[in-house]
């Protein structure tokens, strides 16, 4: 049995959300120079930053290589001009029509 993407997702930003909470809430402590306790109390906003970027970078990739389905394209003009003549055999008017 796998477990679905979505929950190891999840239980690695609860377990890493469980360890940081833990951290600035002074659950435990740890000698740290200041600059890296900076670094880590702003840590889930910078990697919630990367990962839009990296989502926008993903979706402008797929979107500018998204294939054309000439195929499928004839298909749906077909149908839909096969949906048209139905219509127009139950008497339906289009708005082109009204011209």
């Amino acid at each position: 049995m796998t477990v679905p993407k979505l929950f190891q997702w999840l239980a690695g930003v609860c377990s890493f959300m469980t360890v940081w909470l833990a951290y600035v809430v002074g659950y435990f402590s740890v000698n740290l120079r200041k600059e890296y306790h900076e670094i880590i109390v702003v840590l889930p906003l910078y990697l919630l930053i990367s990962f839009a970027c990296y989502s926008l970078a993903v979706i402008g990739y797929r979107v500018a290589t998204f294939n054309n389905c000439e195929e499928a394209s004839i298909e749906l003009k077909q149908e839909i001009e096969a949906a048209r003549k139905d219509l127009e055999k139950k008497n339906y008017k289009f708005i082109s029509d009204w011209k």
